[in-house]
Formats: C-alpha cells, structure tokens, sequence
C-alpha cells in the first residue's frame, strides 16, 4: 500500500522535469532554449531542489487517503502535513499570479526587491489556507476534506492561469530584452499546481485497481478447485 503514494509523488516530479521543456519551449517562442541547455539547467541544485520540494509535497498530500484507504486512524502528524503541503501549493499560486501582474505593469519582478511583494503575499496565502485547511480535515470525515482540498487546488490553479497566460501574451508582445521572465513563473506555477492536485486522483485509480487483483486471483483459483 506505502508504494503506490511514492510511485504517484515520483511521477509527479519526471511529469515535471519532461513538462518543463515544452512549456518553456512555448513560453518563449522564437528563441526558446534547446534541449541541451535545458538539461543543463539541471546541472545545478536550485531546480532540482525544488521539484524535490514539489514531490515531498506530494507525497504528503496522500498520507490521509492512504491511512483512509488501509482501514487505519487518521494521525494528526498526517493531518499536519497533508495541511501544509496543500497550502503552500495556495501560496505557490498566489506568488505566481502577483509575479505575473507586477511584469504585466512594468514593474521588475525577476530581482531581490521585486520579489519581496509575491513573497510577502504567498506567506500570508501559506498561513491562511494553513488554517483553513487544518480546520476542515478536523472537523470532517476523512474524505469530505480531500474532496475540498483538491478542489481548491485545482480551481486556484485555473484562476492562476487566467492571470499568467494572458499577461505572459502581452509582455511577450513588449518586444523588451528577457521580457516574459516573471510571467513565465506564473505559468510554471499554474500547471506545476494543477498536475498536483491531479495526483490524488491517480493514486486513487492505482489504489482500485490493486483492489481488483486478489478478486480476480481468487475467482481463478476457485475456479480451478
């Protein structure tokens, strides 16, 4: 049962390092990088770093309807961290959607001092959506919470998107030299967010058809008796 959440957050993050080269590809069309210079931004930390953050984060997200799923008592440390892992996604988003307006009107959002008003905001989103969070999986059955959980993640990371692609379309159309930077981190975090919150429902899928098997295996055998 433990294998499948791994199996799911582990394919999340090669969804994210084989996704990343065509959306950067696209978002910077006609002079996208190479497959080679992509790869060799891999050659440093900070990218894997942080598709290693994204794929703890999964992971953690699942913890409940794993413990759901195998008849066992939710933990409140399950709770916790299923909560955080889920609202820094929010946060994520909220940092993505104010990078991309601040680029949008011309303010520089790629340097240390542009980026204290995304960061300062996806802090208060983190905290907010913490205790929202944390409030519904306590005061719910198990499943009701994740329900709602992925909703918002997924309705957020649509909104996100509505905000990033259009504002990455007129900065791009700026003709400006390495213009299209700060809303190209908006896209990354509206798909990144949004494959996210798809990954519950793979592993669900993985969870009901594990449970066919022993149904299947004891039919043959019965039937060869």
């Amino acid at each position: 049962m433990k294998i499948w959440p791994l199996t799911v957050a582990l394919l999340y993050g090669i969804l994210l390092i084989l996704l990343g080269y065509p959306l950067v590809k696209l978002a910077f069309i006609p002079k996208g990088p190479n497959l080679t210079e992509y790869a060799q931004a891999f050659s440093h930390w900070q990218p894997w770093a942080l598709v290693g953050l994204m794929v703890v984060s999964q992971f953690a997200l699942l913890r409940i309807p794993v413990a759901r799923a195998s008849g066992r008592p939710v933990a409140q440390r399950s709770i916790w961290s299923t909560v955080i892992s889920s609202a820094f996604m929010m946060g994520l988003l909220i940092f993505g959607a104010i990078v991309s307006i601040q680029e949008c009107i011309g303010k520089v959002a790629t340097d240390t001092y542009g980026l204290w008003p995304a960061v300062i905001c996806a802090l208060a989103s983190w905290i907010f959506w913490t205790c929202y969070f944390h409030r519904a999986a306590s005061s719910a059955s198990p499943a009701d919470p994740m329900r709602a959980i992925r909703k918002h993640l997924w309705t957020g990371s649509i909104l996100e998107l509505l905000v990033a692609i259009p504002t990455h379309i007129f900065v791009r159309h700026r003709g400006e030299c390495c213009a299209g930077f700060g809303t190209f981190l908006g896209l990354s975090c509206g798909f990144a967010v949004m494959i996210f919150a798809f990954g519950p429902s793979l592993y669900f899928l993985f969870l009901v058809r594990r449970r066919r098997y022993p149904s299947v295996e004891s039919g043959s055998l019965h039937s060869r008796k």
